[in-house]
């Protein structure tokens, strides 16, 4: 099969790509407005892109799409808006633990409702940034804005990850993460899920 995604509707685009590129990290991110509201919801097309400075990304649709004319009228998601109105956000990672919590929280609620409220979680105080933090999760990654592309109906938001809070649990002596005990949550096609130590290998590296 051939795909000239030019001629290609976006809808079937879009079921090829989120079947294609599996299992994909989820960034639960946390915000908040302007209007002083806790925003959290989930994206799945998120990864690390670099290390110095980290990064990471993570790219939010829009809310709605309207025609008007010639012209196209773009709503942004309540977490968009809240990073481009405060420049910070925080990307909390998903536990098995956590994932229903996860996914009750892309409802679309209100903008002056909290996620926090209705999934029953705690905002804690971040310690560089206004943004609130998921107390429960394992893993939480402070971060502010440093570019936000747009590109057709697309949105990539970059951020450098100014501070982490790691829960000791999760972390050995040497500094390495305990996925068996961390169980993060990858995203696959449909409604489907999957953690990281399911079916897990070992590649070495070659040497030459």
């Amino acid at each position: 099969m051939f795909v000239n995604c030019k001629e290609t509707p976006t809808q079937e685009l879009y079921k090829i790509l989120i079947g294609s590129i599996i299992p994909r990290p989820i960034a639960w991110v946390s915000t908040r407005g302007i209007n002083g509201i806790n925003n959290l919801a989930p994206f799945s097309f998120f990864n690390c892109f670099g290390v110095d400075p980290p990064m990471v990304g993570f790219a939010p649709g829009f809310k709605s799409i309207i025609k008007q004319g010639d012209e196209l009228i773009r709503e942004p998601k309540d977490t968009m808006q809240n990073v481009v109105d405060t420049g910070e956000f925080v990307v909390n990672i998903v536990s098995k633990n956590l994932s229903e919590q996860m996914n009750q929280s892309c409802a679309d609620y209100a903008k002056d409702v909290s996620e926090f409220d209705k999934v029953g979680l705690t905002p804690a105080s971040s310690s560089a940034i206004k943004a609130p933090r998921v107390l429960e999760a394992y893993i939480n990654l402070e971060c502010k804005l440093i570019q936000l592309i747009q590109h057709g109906n697309n949105n990539l938001v970059l951020g450098e990850i100014i501070c982490m809070h790691i829960d000791d649990q999760v972390i050995d002596n040497r500094g390495h993460i305990k996925s068996e005990v961390l169980q993060a949550v990858g995203r696959m096609a449909g409604n489907w899920y999957t953690t990281t130590t399911d079916g897990n290998f070992e590649l070495k590296r070659p040497r030459l």
